[in-house]
């Protein structure tokens, strides 16, 4: 007692006298001293407009208020798209991802004691393959911006080539990355002419390739359409230039793969399977190459062998990071796979099955033009391109389509999203999970404002 009491008379200094003693302890007089070697450009001088510091309980009421403006797709009819999709994800998957052996897991370094995980990774890359029509698939990416721009450096790096044609319908946010990555690695990216809301095909055929890597190609794109990738593997083929195919894998239920339109890399998102969009990630990230290239291949591969007594097994081989292999040897940094996410998707595959593949695309389809039949028919309304789209379309509205996104959350729906750019542009997604009725209730919605 008399110790605790003591205790309390001890002088205790406050936050100024502690920052001016670490820095007196490391020999710099100021915390401006810290910041001499960073360029003055580079320092910005504004109030972070923090307010007042907050205890536990009042953060914590903060932080559920906050949390109650998010509407997850959950509690809401959606009609979001652009690359995060609201499909059905069946119970099975969060029970078995969940499980303690899956869930804590980080990465298999010791092969020999990892046999589950590694298995689970090699059904997976198996099932990659096997939709995309590729020869080899890496254990997962990040994310698909991130598979695109790993494809871009790839392409770069192997033919020695410094320009990139990208599609003008790849995802604004996949470019976004892929110009991140690039910056200093003097690839230059140039964006092809836009026809109908696809490719130039014209204009692809008559240029020069010369200085060509690899031309870049989403379908669906950006406006939910399909594009011609047998024509473009067909040109990259006569001028020997990568074709980076970019996709929605499954759209590769319904459409040709990018192994049959002749892809060099087939690069996507995988959160469509059984992956759900929590607020925009975790993602994962699909990426397949040929047999060819793999040696170039960003991530790792898990193999099948066996051992000295003849047992089968898996192992880690083809590790091109630079943690594994010297630095100066390796094709990417990229570190961590998105191996939760890959188990996944192969959770999800082996559930539907191949026949199940086909028709979950086809519901979609089928819904998605259900749905674009039926606002077209409004006055007012307009399929700003023709029917060739899988699941997701854009109409142009008689008023601007972040009106309709607004007004949309008062009636429990998220309407679609906007086009860049273009105000009058709504892009609305369709996945199977979408009913008869919840398509007709957002007709009647967008109804109340056709002119």
């Amino acid at each position: 007692m008399r110790r605790a009491l003591a205790n309390q008379n001890r002088y205790i200094p406050n936050s100024a006298e502690i920052e001016a003693e670490m820095l007196a302890d490391i020999g710099v007089a100021s915390y401006a001293d810290l910041l001499n070697n960073i360029p003055s450009r580079l320092l910005q001088e504004f109030d972070l407009l923090l307010g007042r510091s907050l205890s536990e309980l009042e953060t914590s009421k903060l932080l559920a208020e906050l949390g109650q403006k998010n509407q997850p797709a959950s509690n809401i009819i959606s009609f979001l798209g652009g690359g995060s999709y609201d499909h059905f994800i069946p119970s099975l998957i969060p029970a078995l991802v969940m499980r303690s052996e899956f869930y804590t897991s980080y990465t298999p370094y010791q092969a020999e004691v990892s046999q589950g995980t590694l298995q689970a990774m090699y059904e997976y890359q198996s099932m990659i393959c096997e939709i995309s029509g590729m020869d080899v698939a890496n254990a997962s990416l990040y994310d698909g911006a991130s598979a695109v721009a790993e494809a871009c450096l790839m392409a770069g790096n192997s033919t020695r080539n410094n320009r990139l044609l990208i599609s003008p319908g790849l995802f604004f946010n996949y470019r976004q990355v892929v110009e991140t990555y690039l910056q200093h690695s003097g690839l230059i990216i140039e964006i092809l002419p836009e026809k109908a809301g696809r490719v130039d095909l014209a204009n692809l055929r008559n240029r020069s390739f010369d200085d060509v890597a690899a031309v870049v190609v989403q379908s669906p794109n950006r406006y939910g359409l399909i594009e011609d990738w047998a024509a473009v593997g067909s040109i990259c083929k006569d001028v020997k230039a990568w074709f980076i195919a970019v996709g929605d894998p499954l759209a590769l239920g319904l459409f040709a793969t990018p192994g049959e339109c002749g892809a060099d890399i087939y690069a996507g998102e995988g959160q469509s399977l059984g992956n759900s969009q929590s607020l925009g990630g975790p993602a994962l990230g699909l990426f397949a190459t040929r047999n060819k290239h793999v040696r170039k291949m960003p991530g790792r591969i898990v193999g099948a062998t066996s051992d000295v007594d003849g047992k089968p097994g898996f192992v880690l081989t083809l590790q091109t990071r630079e943690q594994h292999i010297r630095r100066e040897r390796a094709t990417s940094n990229i570190c961590t796979n998105q191996g939760l996410m890959a188990l996944s998707a192969a959770i999800y595959l082996s559930l539907i099955g191949k026949s199940g593949f086909g028709k979950l695309a086809d519901l979609c389809f089928q819904k998605a033009h259900y749905c674009a039949d039926q606002i077209v028919a409004l006055n007012g309304y307009e399929l700003v391109f023709d029917l060739k789209f899988f699941k997701e379309f854009v109409v142009r509205c008689p008023v601007p389509a972040i009106q309709l996104i607004s007004d949309g959350l008062e009636k429990n729906l998220y309407v679609g999203t906007p086009v860049t750019d273009k105000s009058s542009l709504l892009r609305i997604a369709v996945t199977e999970k979408r009913t008869r009725t919840e398509i007709d209730n957002l007709v009647s919605f967008l109804k109340s404002y056709q002119l």
